[in-house]
């Protein structure tokens, strides 16, 4: 499948020469189903120094996620044994694509996903019928319509759940069967009424821990999952970084033909990094918005801002721009949150403007579109 042909590859096409090139070179232990091991998934998200060599050509193993490493390991780790993984956090801090990189190295698929919300019902989880069939020819195997449970444990690969908590509790707690004992009932199907699920099958979960629309899981449930809390970028320059790839990722797939403008991109993480740790640079204390001010947010803001400057601005990106974007990303839950970068602009980017100038300057002059 051509990549262009698509608005977000996922990961296994976005990433197909480096997958590849691991699995020909990778000749450490698997568990069973495994298309890796869990040294090359680790390579495959965390990157490498070395390039890997395969046909005659070299794949730089790219750096995908910018966190804690050692999370990343419990989180292979978690994975290879029999319980599932749940990856918790504030929304934005990369949960999502954390758990689409290690479907895509592990299984060879990130797409057997299960997208959790108040209206999510038993059978958008296990299976449903095709009542076409199931009127012509019973409740026989090929009536019934896997979901993405059913395929994970049917073809040994992991399942993902996103935003478990945002489901019901009576929703979360069917899984605690499957879980534990690996197994799926099929009450319908009067013989092989049972799927067993094959080695390779796993779930990995994702909550976000500031969601208005949480059902906290049970006990019960919780048990089933080793959970890793997934933590905001603590680093402005790594923000930045973080920023800059993300957005020339975009670019590149949407074929905008504009590189990310560097210190811009410092101003936003700079931004974003200080907001939400309630603290500057200088370390001057700074009123928290309420609003989530994660790392994809600034992605977000930048990469709009880039479009604006690419089909407006005869692809320069414009600082007012920025500002502009900025507000409508940090107001749309609480407007008092505006009052609040409105206080920032006036305290810490006034100071960096005084000493510094430049595109500080041209910054603290946007606030004008703080209204």
């Amino acid at each position: 499948m051509e990549t262009e042909k698509l608005i977000k590859p996922p990961v296994e096409i976005r990433y197909a020469g480096e997958l590849e090139a691991l699995r020909a070179v990778d000749t450490g232990r698997r568990p069973r189903n495994w298309l890796m091991s869990p040294r090359a998934v680790r390579t495959f998200i965390l990157g490498s120094r070395e390039p890997v060599e395969y046909q005659g050509k070299s794949y730089q193993i790219q750096k995908k996620y910018f966190g804690n490493d050692a999370l990343v390991e419990r989180c292979i780790v978690t994975l290879a044994g029999n319980r599932g993984l749940m990856l918790v956090g504030e929304p934005g801090t990369a949960k999502t694509m954390l758990s689409e990189l290690l479907s895509a190295a592990i299984s060879g698929i990130s797409t057997n996903t299960i997208q959790g919300t108040a209206g999510t019902t038993e059978d958008m989880i296990k299976y449903s019928w095709n009542y076409a069939l199931l009127l012509a020819k019973g409740p026989v195997r090929e009536a019934l319509v896997p979901a993405p449970l059913y395929t994970g444990m049917e073809k040994g690969i992991m399942t993902r759940f996103e935003e478990i908590t945002r489901t019901p509790a009576e929703i979360q707690d069917s899984l605690i069967s499957v879980l534990s004992d690996k197994v799926l009932n099929v009450p319908e199907l009067e013989e092989n009424g049972f799927l067993f699920a094959k080695p390779g099958f796993n779930v990995i979960g994702t909550a976000n821990t500031r969601d208005k629309g949480v059902n906290e899981m049970s006990s019960a449930l919780k048990r089933r999952f080793n959970f890793e809390t997934v933590m905001p970028v603590r680093e402005a320059a790594l923000e930045k970084q973080i920023i800059l790839n993300e957005v020339n990722a975009l670019a590149r797939e949407a074929h905008v033909e504009m590189q990310a403008d560097e210190d811009v991109a410092e101003l936003l993480a700079s931004t974003y990094h200080e907001l939400r740790e309630g603290v500057s640079s200088h370390g001057h204390r700074i009123d928290k918005p309420s609003a989530v001010m994660s790392t994809a947010e600034a992605v977000s803001v930048y990469y709009q801002t880039m479009i604006t400057g690419y089909y407006y601005g005869d692809s320069n990106m414009s600082v007012d721009a920025l500002v502009q974007n900025l507000v409508g990303a940090v107001s749309k839950e609480n407007k008092e949150d505006l009052e609040k970068v409105k206080s920032y602009f006036n305290t810490v980017i006034r100071d960096k403007s005084n000493q510094e100038g430049g595109i500080w300057k041209e910054y603290y002059e946007a606030k004008k579109w703080l209204k």
